[in-house]
């Protein structure tokens, strides 16, 4: 075994330490690698062994083994650790030992032997530059030792020019950097194809930003194909950032197998024996799990400007956060300021050059909306230190490094814990070096949220991630693709398909309802211009017209139908919805008064109240590309930033339940000061101790002891606003905004059904309001109730049934299933003209018997965007008896309630707009306490006496 330490010496290298008394933990891993890549290593890492405690991070030191024994193996470690590093290493170590090796045979055959797929092609272009340097180093080294070695990479995606994609035909690189849409189209590239029959390795980096979405689900069928394609079978590795479960992330990095059993075109009924739909369990291939998830060492802390988020004017906290923001900027080399909005990150940037002195050479803004050239420039000068700030919303979480970032400021929660990580690691990207980031809340509800959150994180809490199932869309999309490819046995398409970790329980009655999709099996559908894509038909005697010999006789076969085929899949593929801004018009009339984001109609019901241009709308229908609101004078229900914003996690949500209900026991066991000592022990300032105290502690005292949900309760508070004529209910189910909306949508379709009036909803991540007219009564705690867990699914139907919800949706799926082509014969379809094809045809689809590309939208819209397994899991636990609802009645809102009361604040960076009723409600509050007296007798009050301000007051010194 080579020691390391005579290596540091050769190196010929100045040290902070002394290689000769240094400890060497993984000089067996060093020893695998050619003396090339060897010195290579050594001379670029040589420094960081003092800290690392050998040559290797931690990921690094157990990934590169693996790899070199062909095992598949799913690294997990924070940003910055080197976990793209070690699978890069050992790759390259194994392609210069065979080049090398090879030499006198003219090195390597041409072929591409790794792909590196990613998630975004800046992500691509990094990597690209990253390995030229070690490629180009180590090619050095062999040099030195007499061997002429090419080992060629190269990048493949949308923007690719044609004469570099010709030379790569010419001369394939070795390393291939794509994206996942470009490898399904490169599977469908009758001469590039080929040269992927050579791939040993696929490398999946920030895999965890994929397995939650279709593009995720489109990468594993790929995946699939890629496999059966290769002339072995490829050895999978996965990058990952800090994420749960592990478990699941690496089965869906390697996909399995299932059993032998079978469903053809001649089953009677299309049903499979078990879940599985194909007779037999399903296995996945083994993957080693490397979980260094939590080899860094964090500095967080959470701050808030203020310990009165309420009375304190809007303009002091503005104030104090940017004079506190300026002052980390200014003890920092580089700061990288997430806010959770586009429009937040601007005015944050505004702000600091207009009070402070920043410019356009010290500072900067970046994310998805500005232009590719600005966002490059700005991703140089980070990745350089040319800067001192950079504020942006989301477009930095993943990507380019920057050496120079030594602190990340989070404004307002990042919803969720895996969030909070992957964007605090960008501070500090190298192993060694702490992780210092600071989250400032300006916003009640969000200072719980970024407190547990901060608390979770320490703990080891992570959020789970889930994985869409069973989508139908990308199924159509693949199983065309393979078609395209050449005549396949059935079994074989449906075989690749459910080796994919989504389809695994994709059952023999769902790939029936694919097959009548694909075949236009539907009564009216080519009348529509929906054509059949594939054929499917048993193989013919050698004397029938259609006899392919290389299949059985009676086999069932699929192939593709249509001259134009190729073309129409290659340029419609891929799961990234089109969007579109939708022109606003005030009903009875053709006044225009502004443009939405298509998104934001998500969150719109007939009857909503939004701003816009600074006047207030009644949302009442759409037609296509249009909107038809009336003019208000009512209090907006669903803020502008609804559709932009992040939601909370459903598993953030239970967490700050269950701190929720630690919070109270510390009140109960000693009031006020005891919950402050508790809090104490958080990473919190001072200020953000004494605001949450004070939150709970009125909460209480104003709805009593039950008065704050937990994980065994549900609170539901009636307010009766007799100026406005409306009764509120405020739910607080603090389980996340897609749980919230959800749920609303079925309380709200069951109260419109007993009170038979116009109600209105509004949703938060803490809970909902459901709103209705003064003269209608519903008891919402017994309709919560009263919902079946089993019967969410089929309400959710009857719900969402002629919603502009489910029409935008079938949109997307139909562009998807390639229902409605984005592109044909030269001619382009907008998102808005897609639209309009899709409400002629979303009518005909609902007629139909179970239409593939309908039913994948009830799916997508009830299990990925309404997360019925989260609404199902607490209605069983309140029939069960293990959630209680509470009921109360109130006068005015209660403290934890004035968010969701109030849900026409803006970004919290920028919110102006409720201070007066915050203040109103809060005086309101007050004003019923004080009425009522300073509480009882420790235990269900406030266990101490109130100062002139409210503000409670006791013996601790603090």
């Amino acid at each position: 075994m080579t020691d390391g330490r005579e290596l540091l010496a050769a190196a010929d290298a100045d040290y902070e330490f002394d290689p000769a008394t240094v400890d060497i933990a993984d000089g067996d891993v060093l020893d695998r690698l050619e003396p090339s890549v060897r010195e290579w290593w050594v001379d670029q890492f040589g420094e960081y062994v003092g800290t690392n405690g050998g040559f290797f991070t931690p990921p690094q030191r157990e990934a590169i083994p693996l790899i070199d024994e062909g095992e598949n193996c799913l690294v997990a470690s924070p940003t910055g650790s080197g976990k793209t590093q070690s699978a890069f290493c050992a790759i390259l170590n194994d392609l210069f030992r065979r080049e090398r090796e090879q030499a006198e045979d003219g090195g390597l055959d041409d072929g591409v032997y790794c792909l590196y797929v990613s998630p975004l092609k800046s992500l691509a272009n990094d990597i690209t530059r990253n390995l030229a340097e070690p490629i180009d180093g180590i090619a050095e080294k062999l040099a030195d030792r007499g061997h002429d070695t090419e080992i060629r990479q190269a990048i493949r995606h949308g923007d690719t020019p044609d004469s570099e994609r010709r030379a790569m035909l010419e001369s394939p690189p070795h390393v291939l950097n794509t994206t996942p849409e470009t490898l399904a189209i490169l599977l469908n590239s009758p001469k590039f194809k080929e040269t992927l029959r050579s791939v040993e390795y696929v490398v999946v980096d920030e895999i965890h930003s994929l397995a939650n979405n279709k593009r995720g689900t489109h990468l594993s069928v790929s995946l699939e194909r890629l496999e059966r394609l290769c002339e072995g079978s490829p050895t999978r590795i996965g990058c990952s950032a800090t994420v749960e479960p592990l478990s699941t992330m690496a089965k869906f990095l390697v996909g399995g197998e299932a059993g032998d059993g079978e469903v053809g075109a001649g089953d009677e009924d299309g049903d499979a024996d078990d879940e599985t739909g194909t007779g037999g369990a399903w296995t996945p291939r083994d993957c080693e799990i490397v979980d260094t998830r939590f080899v860094r060492e964090f500095d967080l802390r959470l701050e808030c400007p203020t310990d009165d988020l309420i009375d304190t004017p809007r303009e002091v906290v503005n104030e104090r956060f940017h004079d506190r923001l300026h002052e980390l900027i200014d003890g920092h080399e580089n700061t990288l300021v997430f806010t959770n909005t586009r429009s937040g990150a601007e005015r944050v940037l505004t702000t600091l050059r207009e009070r402070y002195g920043y410019d356009e050479t010290d500072s900067g803004c970046h994310h998805g909306s500005m232009s590719k050239e600005h966002r490059e420039a700005i991703e140089e000068k980070l990745k350089s230190g040319d800067v001192d700030v950079v504020t942006t919303s989301t477009s930095l979480e993943l990507g380019i490094d920057m050496p120079h970032v030594d602190l990340v400021v989070q404004v307002g929660s990042p919803k969720s814990v895996a969030s909070l990580l992957q964007r605090v690691g960008r501070a500090g990207h190298r192993l060694g070096r702490t992780v210092e980031g600071r989250v400032i809340a300006l916003d009640r509800d969000e200072l719980v949220e970024c407190a547990v959150m901060l608390q979770r994180a320490e703990e080891g809490f992570v959020d789970r991630v889930f994985v869409p199932e069973n989508a139908q869309d990308v199924a159509a999309q693949q199983v065309y693709g393979m078609a395209i490819n050449g005549v396949r046995r059935e079994a074989d398409v449906r075989d690749t398909l459910v080796s994919a970790y989504p389809y695994r329980n994709y059952s023999g009655t769902e790939w029936e309802q694919l097959m009548r999709y694909l075949t236009a099996d539907h009564e009216g559908m080519e009348e529509r211009n929906a054509y059949a894509k594939v054929w499917r038909d048993t193989n013919d005697p050698p004397d029938g017209e259609h006899h392919y010999e290389e299949f059985d006789v009676g086999e069932p076969l699929i192939g593709k139908r249509g001259r134009l085929a190729r073309v129409i899949y290659m340029t419609n593929i891929g799961t990234i919805p089109d969007s579109f801004t939708i022109d606003v018009f005030v009903r009875g009339g053709d006044e225009w008064v502004g443009q939405l984001d298509e998104g934001y109609l998500d969150t719109l019901e007939s009857g909503d109240v939004f701003q816009l241009g600074g006047s207030t709308y009644q949302y009442s229908y759409r037609r296509g590309s249009k909107v038809y609101v009336d003019p208000s004078s009512q209090r907006p229900t669903v803020p502008s930033w609804f559709s932009e914003r992040l939601p909370l996690s459903y598993d953030l949500g239970r967490e700050i339940l269950a701190f929720q209900d630690e919070l109270m026991d510390q009140f109960a066991a000693g009031g006020p000061a005891n919950a402050r000592r508790w809090l104490r022990r958080l990473p919190l300032d001072e200020n953000a101790v004494r605001a949450i105290t004070r939150m709970f502690d009125e909460q209480r005292r104003y709805l009593g002891p039950d008065g704050v949900s937990t994980p065994d309760r549900l609170v539901v508070e009636q307010v009766l606003d007799r100026a406005e004529y409306r009764r509120h209910y405020h739910v607080h189910s603090a389980y996340g905004r897609e749980f919230n909306d959800g749920l609303s949508r079925l309380v709200a379709y069951r109260c419109t059904q007993r009170a038979n009036a116009n109600v209105q909803v509004a949703v938060a991540d803490n809970g909902f309001t459901v709103a209705m007219p003064l003269n209608r009564k519903v008891d919402i705690a017994d309709v919560i109730a009263s919902i079946d867990p089993d019967a969410v699914y089929s309400e959710f139907r009857a719900a969402l049934e002629g919603t502009d919800l489910l029409k935008r949706y079938f949109r997307i799926n139909a562009t998807r299933s390639l229902m409605i082509l984005k592109r044909y014969k030269g001619y382009e379809k907008s998102a808005a003209q897609q639209q309009v094809s899709a409400e002629m045809l979303v009518s005909f689809a609902a007629d139909l018997d179970s239409f593939a590309v309908l039913e994948e939208t009830y799916r997508e819209i009830v299990e990925d965007k309404l997360n019925v397994a989260g609404i199902r899991e607490v209605l069983g636990a309140v029939r069960a008896g293990d959630i209680k609802v509470v009921r109360h009645e109130v006068d005015a809102p209660s403290p934890r309630a004035f968010g969701l009361a109030t849900l026409s604040a803006s970004d919290t960076v920028l919110a102006e707009d409720e201070d007066a009723a915050l203040e109103e409600f809060h005086a309101r509050v007050m004003e019923e306490l004080d009425d009522e007296g300073n509480g009882t007798d420790g235990t269900e009050g406030t266990g101490g006496l109130l100062s002139d301000s409210g503000a409670p007051v006791d013996s601790d010194p603090d």
